[in-house]
């Protein structure tokens, strides 16, 4: 352990970062996944990404309450895509055998690239706060949205917040922060779902996991903080930052093998 302890306080330093930009935005695995890949690469994958949604649900669900206690957003869709997102990421995670994930990478960058335009094209776009009155329609699109977004996390998993705050804002009317604050509910059932296959097959390091758990639960409330400060006009421009992101390593990951 001893020999490991630099190593620990990286993985520390880097789980607080990731918490605090999943927090205000989404994306905190793209932090916080490649720093356990560079720090530990002597041990599986799949232990390092039990590691990595183990730490990561404490500061969502963290996130989640937070802004559950200072935003209002429509608890029943986000409930509906919860639910249906916690079963599909099962399915996700079995298909990742199926599916190799290079062939889902340029339908993922395509779907970046149109959400970005579409973003950047539309002004008011998460600007105002227009809520849709929720009915059957709302309900069943709730239900189908958690099922593709279920699966992708299990199968694949980077941008899976930012696709919610996007489809949370183009169909429930949602502005910025209330999707945002939606998000987190969802990804917490998906996180939980992936859990319950990392945990009892034991692919999970608790000596890194739980201090890590801890930096990211603090990263996460420094985070949710700065985004209820800064509102809908931050975590746009924080929003369209991390798009522009996700595309140029999913371009790389494409592109330059």
């Amino acid at each position: 352990m001893d020999a490991l302890f630099p190593e620990l306080i990286w993985l520390v330093c880097i789980a607080f970062m990731a918490g605090l930009v999943d927090a205000a935005v989404g994306g905190g695995g793209l932090v916080q996944l490649p720093g356990l890949f560079t720090a530990l690469p002597q041990y599986a994958p799949a232990a390092l990404l039990g590691t990595n949604k183990f730490s990561s649900i404490f500061g969502t669900a963290a996130a989640g309450w937070r802004y559950a206690r200072n935003v209002r957003f429509p608890w029943m869709p986000v409930l509906c895509a919860s639910a249906t997102a916690f079963v599909f990421a099962f399915a996700g995670a079995t298909a990742v055998s199926l599916l190799p994930r290079d062939a889902v990478r340029p339908l993922i960058l395509v779907l970046l690239v149109a959400m970005l335009a579409y973003t950047l094209v539309k002004k008011d776009f998460g600007v105002l706060h227009r809520p849709r009155e929720v009915g059957r329609r709302e309900l069943a699109l709730a239900l189908a949205m958690g099922a593709a977004i279920g699966f992708y996390d299990g199968l694949f998993g980077p941008g899976t917040g930012s696709f919610l705050i996007f489809l949370f804002i183009r169909f429930f009317g949602l502005d910025f922060l209330r999707a945002t604050a939606a998000s987190k509910i969802v990804n917490l059932a998906t996180n939980l779902a992936a859990l319950s296959f990392f945990v009892p097959s034991g692919h999970v390091l608790l000596t890194f996991a739980v201090p890590m758990a801890i930096a990211n639960v603090g990263g996460s409330v420094v985070g949710t903080r700065l985004a209820l400060r800064g509102g809908t006009p931050l975590i746009r421009k924080l929003f369209v930052a991390l798009v522009v992101v996700l595309i140029a390593k999913m371009a790389w990951d494409t592109f330059a093998r």
